[in-house]
């Protein structure tokens, strides 16, 4: 006979969140065992119960499960060198502006632009950045320094270089100097690639779960429940070899532009004029190519895409690797007459970009609000407050009514803008000391960097109203918290101390609004930058040189500012990476952001970091069902905050018959607080709802207390039943007690598992499975 199904198995999966955590923690056991997995993410579990699931469960109480632990920390921590990735934060921050779109019906034509115009934001993201590359080691050090007697003679290590040594070197002339400058640029389009290339085959390649021999229970509600959406790396390969060649096109257009402009002079040789035209156009070409690929293709989800368009792949950087070598010799011909003054023309070039990024801005905002006015694949619903709700799902609280992802596109465009600023300015000035010498990068870059401590003002001004804010929530959390605790003498100091923690967690409510400012302000800041730059012309050298007397000091002192915070803050950023990398509480302070940038696909931008849920996520789903299937015991998923969301993920790729064998525990989850309401299309409410109508129950539990874990906001009476839990009380007592000699902590975000509401709702949650579970086959 079979045993029956009390008699099975119960397995609770842990899955922590973003701070990381031990085995030893998680299991609260200092003996575990590894069973499965390697040093990156893997299975553990306590030594005593590495064979629990063997048998029959034996003497092992029906409501505690055998506990195993997912630890995945190591997917997004390393050592100090992987503080790198944050100087590459424009790049996943317009790779997270992908998956921000409305949700809508598939196969809609916005739906396809909406991707399209994010792509090609984050092709004019990479040539904006091998650009600034370009002007600071071209421009600024090749070509205005070395070409400057006084500027060479500051720095000896340019000596060689300067036309003007004594003994006037090979390297001397200014196509040379152009030609041996470009290595910088070359040298980190080549790191780009190596970075993206070697996580591409640890991350990408990692095959998921093919669910497709079992066919669906309904009309898929998200895209997180399709075979390939955790398989990019068809798109990944395409997209890097597109970036790559644009990268170097980029650099073979600022060196042979230059050369191009010299043999347009009159009684310049005619054939280095034919070819500076031949190379034009290639140039050219290889541009429309590149443009092309990106815009061909996104992402194909419906299927496991194992193909590979090797001769895309390798030949499209090959061939604009090429051309830039023949660039390199063509602007390294010796040219009688030619001398370095001025700059290099690249004002234009640069007005283009921040032109082109403004447009795909707006264009992506009127496709972006036209989804969002499209209707859901479930037909809404009115709720008794008289709101619109779709299916049995929360009323949709879409971030910025939609223009989540315009906004924080153009966030990734200007923290791309004012990084290039800045650094040129700051390069400028320490080659150029007394700022006589040299003509200084192009007049846009210095304007960049000028806004820099306005928009710091406008934010600074943001955060003084919301600290005045949270100080009146407090003091209406006061009452509150001495009405729930029921105390007659309520120590003010201890009130304060919880209503505090409750107003300061509803700080992460007021996200939409930060980013509304941020991006507004940046999008009116760079307007003005760009009009202040066409406006100054050609000759002047420094922000607001050519206006009114208090306009351009104005100017200048911005500027000057805007330099040196660029410079602090590039410092900052390499020493709060490496302390997020190395200290646990760090990562858990700043991570979030982080963390949840790289939780989705390389779908926009292929040198963003990695996914790491393109590896935790399959590792999950390949644990689930083969021991749901092995087994036929019970099994509940237990994830904390990020860790909820992988839970999640994970479910939506199972087969429908494992799914509906599955419980899922939630707790500290930001599914719907922070998922929910910028990534509508994927967390929104028809999905939460699809997937609580799919598992075989769920429960949800959170704290008034936590700024990241909220309630899903899932109705019971359509969706069976209630997936939130009351809010947790935090602290659990308020003063001394028989159970608390000591005060109780406020935990917050952490240490879920200590409530004793932890263990009942798991109970709970098993004794629901329990007559889901279908007979064992013999």
């Amino acid at each position: 006979m079979e045993p029956a199904s009390a008699d099975r198995p119960a397995l609770e999966l842990l899955v922590h969140g973003v701070g990381g955590a031990t085995p030893e923690k998680m299991l609260d056991d200092p003996r575990t065992v590894r069973i499965d997995g390697d040093d990156t993410a893997a299975l553990f579990r306590r030594a005593d119960d590495v064979t629990a699931d063997a048998g029959p469960a034996g003497d092992r109480r029906r409501d505690t499960p055998v506990p195993e632990a997912y630890v995945w920390s190591n997917l997004t921590s390393g050592n100090g060198t992987r503080a790198l990735w944050l100087l590459l934060l424009p790049f996943m921050v317009v790779n997270l502006a992908h998956w921000m779109r409305p949700a809508a019906r598939e196969g809609l034509r916005a739906v396809r632009a909406y991707g399209l115009l994010v792509r090609l934001a984050a092709l004019s993201l990479t040539v904006l950045l091998v650009a600034a590359a370009c002007e600071v080691a071209l421009d600024l050090t090749a070509w205005q320094c070395a070409g400057t007697a006084a500027c060479a003679g500051r720095h000896s290590w340019l000596g060689f270089l300067s036309p003007q040594a004594s003994d006037g070197g090979w390297w001397s002339l200014p196509g040379r100097r152009l030609a041996l400058a470009a290595l910088v640029p070359t040298a980190l389009t080549a790191l780009l690639w190596y970075l993206s290339h070697r996580t591409w085959r640890a991350y990408e390649s990692q095959e998921p779960l093919d669910p497709t021999s079992e066919p669906a229970n309904g009309p898929a509600h998200t895209a997180l429940g399709r075979p390939g959406f955790w398989f990019g790396r068809r798109l990944v390969a395409r997209l890097r070899a597109a970036h790559t060649a644009a990268a170097l096109l980029t650099v073979a257009a600022a060196v042979g532009t230059a050369a191009v402009r010299e043999d347009r002079r009159p009684g310049g040789p005619a054939l280095l004029e034919v070819l500076g035209g031949l190379l034009e156009a290639s140039l050219l070409a290889g541009a429309l190519a590149t443009v092309w690929v990106v815009c061909r293709r996104g992402r194909s989800e419906h299927r496991l895409d194992r193909r590979l368009d090797a001769h895309l792949v390798h030949r499209l950087p090959l061939a604009a690797f090429a051309l830039l070598a023949l660039t390199l010799v063509y602007a390294g011909w010796e040219r009688p007459g030619w001398r370095s003054a001025g700059r290099l023309p690249g004002d234009a070039a640069f007005g283009a970009l921040a032109l082109s990024q403004g447009v795909l801005v707006i264009a992506l905002a009127v496709v972006a609000r036209i989804l969002h006015h499209c209707p859901r694949e479930r037909p809404a619903r009115a709720e008794p407050d008289g709101t619109a709700a779709a299916g049995c799902g929360p009323q949709e609280r879409c971030a910025l009514r939609g223009l989540g992802g315009p906004a924080v596109t153009m966030l990734a465009c200007a923290l791309g803008g004012v990084m290039s600023g800045g650094v040129s300015q700051r390069v400028s000035d320490w080659l150029d000391g007394t700022g006589t010498f040299l003509d200084g990068p192009p007049v846009l870059l210095t304007w960049q960097a000028s806004v820099i401590p306005v928009l710091i003002v406008v934010l600074l001004v943001l955060c003084c109203l919301l600290a005045r804010r949270t100080v009146r929530l407090t003091r209406a959390e006061e009452s509150a918290v001495v009405r729930e605790y029921g105390v007659p003498r309520p120590d003010p100091a201890r009130t304060r101390r919880i209503a505090r923690a409750r107003a300061m967690a509803t700080l992460t409510d007021r996200g939409p609004l930060l980013v509304a400012v941020t991006s507004g302000a940046t999008l009116l800041l760079g307007a003005g930058a760009l009009v202040g730059a066409l406006g100054t012309g050609k000759t002047p050298v420094r922000a607001g040189d050519g206006a009114q007397p208090l306009v351009q000091g104005a100017a200048q002192t911005a500027q000057a500012l805007g330099s040196w915070l660029v410079g602090l803050g590039f410092v900052l950023f390499v020493t709060w990476g490496r302390r997020a990398y190395k200290d646990a509480s760090a990562r858990r302070t700043i991570g979030i952001l982080w963390d949840v940038g790289t939780f989705w696909p390389r779908a926009a931008h292929p040198f963003a970091p990695p996914c790491y849920a393109e590896r935790a996520v399959p590792d999950l789903t390949w644990r689930m069902a083969a021991w749901t299937r092995a087994t036929g015991g019970r099994l509940v998923i237990s994830g904390h905050s990020q860790g909820s969301v992988l839970a999640a993920a994970a479910a939506w790729q199972l087969k429908p018959s494992d799914r509906g064998r599955v419980a899922l525990l939630t707790y500290g989850s930001p599914i719907e607080r922070l998922y929910g309401r910028w990534f509508p299309a994927h967390f929104g409410p028809a999905a939460l709802a699809a997937l609580h109508e799919d598992i075989a129950c769920w429960r949800n539990l959170y704290r008034l207390t936590d700024p990241i874990g909220g309630p899903i906001r899932l109705s019971g009476d359509d969706c069976g039943p209630q997936v939130d839990r009351e809010p947790l009380a935090d602290p659990l007592a308020y003063g001394r007690d028989e159970q608390h000699p000591l005060p109780a902590a406020v935990l917050g975000h952490s240490d879920y598992q200590a409530d004793p509401v932890f263990a009942q709702e798991r109970a709970k949650l098993l004794g629901r499975l329990e007559p889901e579970v279908p007979q064992q086959r013999v």
